[in-house]
């Protein structure tokens, strides 16, 4: 029983050194990751599209 009050009290001690990003920094991440999702599903459609060209000319 000791050993879970002991759990507890460390888990509520490191809930409170969360540091949690502010309204600015999540936006700004948010709009990177889409920013670079949107380039690599650009690549990989020019990609496709070049390999799909080329097989069909093989075939």
């Amino acid at each position: 029983m000791r050993k879970i009050f002991e759990f507890i009290k460390s888990v509520r001690s490191e809930w409170f050194k969360i540091v949690w990003p502010n309204r600015e920094t999540v936006i700004h991440t948010t709009g990177m990751i889409l920013l670079f999702s949107g380039l690599a599903a650009l690549f990989f459609f020019v990609v496709d599209g070049i390999l799909n060209a080329l097989v069909a000319w093989i075939f």
